[in-house]
């Protein structure tokens, strides 16, 4: 009876051991949601930019340092102008609309996970002069130094601009 307690207390403790170790690894998954967070210098050389007008200088205006901050409700994106200024974007991470205040007006974005939480999906709708475009941008991570977002909007012609823009993890 006494070796029947002692391998029942034995293996209790194993498998509380296993549970602890476990547990990060758990939480995560439970998470399941990839993590934007850090600061993201563009890489020139592995983005694809749009060719023709309207390309290259849209495209750079796109690129360029921020630096991004995640929790489980808000991604918030920080870039730093040319002449200084700080322009935050936030994204609620709910499936609702957020309104972001830009010097041409206001945008009105929609965050959402693929299946898997390995990308986001963001939807603006801008209002240019009386005709509203709509870009749609697909963040996710190559590996957990490497972004890639794949914006497609409508372009003057009225075909689809497709520019994909890599960032490095500094």
């Amino acid at each position: 009876m006494e070796k029947k307690v002692r391998s029942f207390q034995i293996m209790l403790s194993a498998m509380v051991i296993l549970a602890f170790l476990a547990m990060p690894f758990t939480v995560n998954a439970q998470a399941g949601k990839a993590n934007f967070s850090g600061t993201w210098a563009m890489n020139a050389e592995k983005s694809t930019l749009p060719q023709g007008t309207g390309g290259q200088g849209s495209g750079m205006r796109m690129g360029g340092n921020f630096t991004v901050t995640q929790d489980a409700n808000v991604l918030t994106q920080s870039r730093t102008g040319q002449d200084g200024t700080v322009r935050e974007t936030k994204y609620t991470l709910d499936g609702k609309e957020t309104v972001n205040t830009m010097g041409q007006g206001e945008s009105k974005s929609t965050a959402t996970w693929s299946a898997d939480g390995k990308s986001l999906t963001i939807v603006t709708k801008m209002n240019f002069n009386g005709n509203e475009r709509t870009t749609t941008a697909v963040w996710s991570l190559t590996d957990a130094k490497t972004l890639s977002i794949t914006s497609t909007r409508q372009g003057q012609d009225g075909n689809p601009v497709k520019t994909v823009m890599v960032y490095d993890k500094k």
